[in-house]
């Protein structure tokens, strides 16, 4: 025969449900502060503020989005107009909608927000040409969409690359260019793998 088993008290529901609500407030702690890291300083002076996973687009003068700026921090400093950046992302949009995308260790933004300076293996990509471009220091101005370099550069896109101390690139243009001591590697079509490995004078427009 079975027997039914006492239903729980009142005061066992209550206990329950008063856990249950602690629980909760706990899970959600609306209170808690976020952890920030330490207020950044610079030589240039004490920042005036500083965003972290900052995400930061800039429009032209049509008020089309032509650059966009990620970061875990942006530190800006009153004193120079300049914000710094770690380890910052750019997309750039030309004239005709092309996608160019760039990065470094650091950046840096001049006053107003122009020009961007990358630093510290600075990368340049064009995805639709299939190019990429390695340098120390990547400057990028948006208002003329010219990118340039004057730290020794290698321009690559596969299985050609070259090498120069000087790099130039007009996006709007899609035009590029390599000058200074300028040194490619153009393997042959029918040459086989490991047989080119020896590096030509070149001196050319990519």
């Amino acid at each position: 025969m079975l027997r039914r088993l006492p239903r729980p008290s009142f005061r066992l529901w209550l206990l329950l449900l008063l856990l249950g609500l602690g629980g909760l407030i706990a899970w959600l702690d609306p209170w808690q502060e976020p952890v920030t890291g330490p207020v950044p300083t610079d030589e240039a002076g004490e920042p005036d503020y500083f965003l972290e996973e900052a995400r930061v687009t800039r429009f032209d003068a049509e008020g089309r989005p032509h650059q966009r700026l990620e970061s875990p921090r942006l530190v800006h400093t009153p004193h120079d107009d300049v914000t710094r950046a770690v380890t910052p992302l750019a997309h750039m949009i030309d004239r005709e909608g092309r996608l160019w995308v760039a990065n470094g260790n650091e950046g840096r933004l001049g006053p107003g927000g122009n020009p961007l300076t990358l630093s510290g293996d600075a990368r340049l990509l064009a995805p639709e040409e299939r190019w990429q471009l390695d340098t120390e220091t990547l400057h990028f101005d948006a208002d003329l969409g010219h990118a340039w370099s004057e730290t020794s550069a290698l321009l690559q896109q596969p299985p050609q690359r070259m090498r120069g101390e000087r790099f130039d690139a007009w996006i709007h243009d899609n035009r590029a260019r390599l000058t200074d001591n300028v040194r490619g590697f153009h393997p042959p079509e029918n040459a086989q793998p490991g047989r080119a490995n020896a590096d030509t004078q070149e001196d050319s427009t990519p």
